[in-house]
C-alpha cells in the first residue's frame, strides 16, 4: 500500500464517520426524548349536537401544559361520511392556517400553502399535509386527543 492509498482511505473513513455523525444528530433533535414520553389526553371541544353535518367547524379550545394554560384551536371536518379534527398548524414553519369557505381550501396566511378540506397539500411549500388529531366521542361530547 502506498501513501497516496493510504491517505484517500483516511480521508474516506473521516467523512463516513462525520456523515453518520452527522445523520444521528439530526435524529435527535428532530425526535426528542420528551416528545415521546408525552402522553395523550382527550379535551372535550364541541356538543356531539354541533358537529357537522357536513364541512368544517372551527373550534377554539384551552388546556393545561405544566403551569402553562393553552388556548388554540383546531378543524372538524365532516367530509363524505368521514369525521376528522386537523390541525391548524402549517406543515412548513408552523404559522396558523385558516379555512376559507369560498374557495374550499385552507390557507396559510405566511408563506401561501394550501390544503384541501382533507388536509392534503394542493400548494405552496408546505413538505407534508395537516396533521389529523385523535378524536373520540364519549358522553354526548366530541373529544380531541393532544399529548401534554
Amino acid at each position: 500500500m502506498n501513501r497516496r492509498r493510504f491517505l484517500s482511505g483516511v480521508i474516506k473513513l473521516f467523512f463516513l464517520l462525520l456523515t453518520v455523525a452527522s445523520g444521528l444528530i439530526a435524529l435527535v433533535y428532530t425526535y426528542p426524548a420528551r416528545i415521546r414520553k408525552l402522553k395523550t389526553v382527550y379535551i372535550p371541544v364541541l356538543d356531539e349536537e354541533d358537529i357537522p353535518r357536513r364541512g368544517v367547524k372551527t373550534v377554539t379550545y384551552t388546556y393545561r401544559r405544566g403551569e402553562h394554560i393553552i388556548s388554540t384551536r383546531a378543524f372538524v371536518v365532516n367530509h363524505r361520511g368521514s369525521l376528522y379534527v386537523l390541525s391548524p398548524v402549517c406543515t412548513h414553519l408552523g404559522c396558523l392556517v385558516n379555512w376559507h369557505r369560498k374557495k374550499q381550501q385552507f390557507l396559510c396566511p405566511c408563506h401561501g400553502g394550501r390544503y384541501d378540506i382533507e388536509g392534503r397539500v394542493l400548494g405552496g411549500p408546505p413538505p407534508k399535509p395537516l396533521t389529523r388529531l385523535p378524536l373520540k366521542i364519549q358522553k354526548g361530547k366530541l373529544k380531541i386527543g393532544i399529548k401534554v
